[in-house]
């Protein structure tokens, strides 16, 4: 439920230890997570809007740089989480390249061909870090780490804009999309694709601000409802009017996908929930399975794609029918073991580009962590009244320009192709 003006006040002192947390937030984020990996597993198009994954993955962290900005300023905020992006893909980077490589990716690759120079992507991605055609399963999803740092480098000048003129930046994106979708306006690729992911997710980065900063929770509840209720109606009739070759998939249909997101996160960053249940002995599990997740964000996200197609090679070797109930229960088993796997072989990574000691199991303490695209947050709750104190905290398609997705050769692994991500133009491609 909302706190209201008269309680919102505790809630701020209680949260103003460093070692407290939002356990709400990251509950959301560990949520959006895991509804990235289903949906890249089984291609489920109901799942995007039920659970707008990526839209509130953004709003999170520009949530996040927004506590970072206001505490340590840009160039702390900025690099601090350059510093806890990169050597996770660095790594990742150590392992897709070489097998690339291997299996005979060149400059002959007949719908991905080696370009050396755009290598550098790898190590610092302005761009999609490319690819092999046989090798698309390790870059088809990076884009997210491209539009997360984008955001991150323009972040400082979003936020000096948004303490200017509010809710006015929020709503600058929308008429962007508006432009780009009556003109057609478009650029040459790959530039096109960015222009997209930033129109397509700015608003929801931007309502992260207003969710740091009290503004959103201070919005009046009748403006609150009709804001949500005009964006979100709208975002929903425009879904449900154009539906496509995988159903009403949001992802495939950029004005739908901008404007429910950022209803979506208009609702679920208004709240805010103790989330004592996670307290409780008999959620134990759950409440360890969020720490993890969000302590380990970054290396779920950039192996879970690779080892889905892994999964979908060895159920069709067994024959496994595709998309049945059989398919569904191996697919989640075996994703779950090799993602636990890279958890613990490349999990660590993260824990040293935070600076702290590494370890196989992430450590239960992680108050005063750098930001990353997604890890844990030490992060206190936004004031009605007040901005508070915030402490440093990270802020990962996969969460979602769209491309079709890739058939691995085999109609048992169809689902493995449906990546989240926006169309690169208003009709997507």
């Amino acid at each position: 439920m909302t706190a209201s003006p008269a309680t919102a006040a505790p809630a701020v002192a209680a949260a103003a230890s460093p070692k407290s947390r939002n356990r709400y937030i990251d509950t959301l984020r560990a949520l959006a997570i895991v509804r990235v990996v289903i949906y890249h597993a089984f291609g489920w198009a109901w799942l995007t809007y039920v659970l707008p994954a990526m839209g509130v993955m953004f709003a999170i962290a520009g949530s996040l740089m927004a506590a970072s900005l206001a505490k340590s300023g840009a160039r702390q905020a900025v690099w601090s989480r350059i510093r806890r992006l990169l050597p996770a893909l660095w790594t990742f980077a150590a392992v897709a390249l070489p097998l690339m490589f291997w299996h005979g990716w060149s400059a002959s690759d007949p719908d991905h061909p080696l370009h050396r120079l755009n290598l550098v992507f790898w190590l610092f991605p302005l761009e999609d870090p490319p690819g092999s055609s046989w090798g698309e399963p390790f870059w088809e999803v990076l884009w997210y780490l491209r539009a997360y740092l984008i955001f991150v480098l323009v972040s400082p000048i979003l936020y000096f804009a948004y303490r200017k003129l509010g809710w006015a930046m929020v709503a600058m994106p929308l008429v962007a999309l508006a432009v780009l979708t009556v003109t057609g306006f478009r650029l040459p690729d790959p530039i096109d694709g960015i222009m997209w992911d930033f129109v397509t997710y700015a608003a929801c980065w931007i309502a992260g601000f207003a969710h740091r900063d009290g503004r959103l929770h201070r919005l009046p509840l009748a403006a609150w409802i009709a804001v949500v209720t005009a964006v979100g109606g709208v975002g929903l009739y425009w879904l449900f009017t154009h539906p496509t070759d995988w159903g009403f998939d949001l992802n495939e249909v950029p004005v739908a996908r901008t404007l429910w997101s950022l209803a979506f996160v208009l609702i679920v960053l208004r709240f805010r929930p103790t989330m004592a249940v996670l307290e409780r002995a008999d959620f134990k599990w759950l409440s360890e399975s969020v720490r993890v997740i969000n302590a380990r964000a970054i290396t779920i996200y950039l192996w879970h794609f690779p080892l889905i197609a892994v999964g979908a090679r060895v159920l069709e070797h067994y024959e496994v029918p595709w998309a049945t109930f059989q398919y569904i229960i191996w697919m989640l088993a075996l994703e779950g073991v090799m993602v636990l796997g890279a958890v613990l072989l490349f999990g660590w990574v993260e824990d040293v580009s935070a600076k702290r000691k590494a370890s196989l199991w992430p450590r239960q303490a992680l108050a005063g962590i750098p930001s990353g695209p997604a890890p844990a947050s030490v992060e206190p709750a936004p004031a009605p009244h007040v901005e508070p104190a915030p402490a440093p905290a990270p802020a990962p398609r996969v969460a979602e320009p769209q491309r079709t997705g890739t058939v691995y050769g085999s109609a048992a692994v169809r689902g493995v192709a449906r990546i989240d991500e926006p169309p690169h133009g208003p009709s997507g491609s």
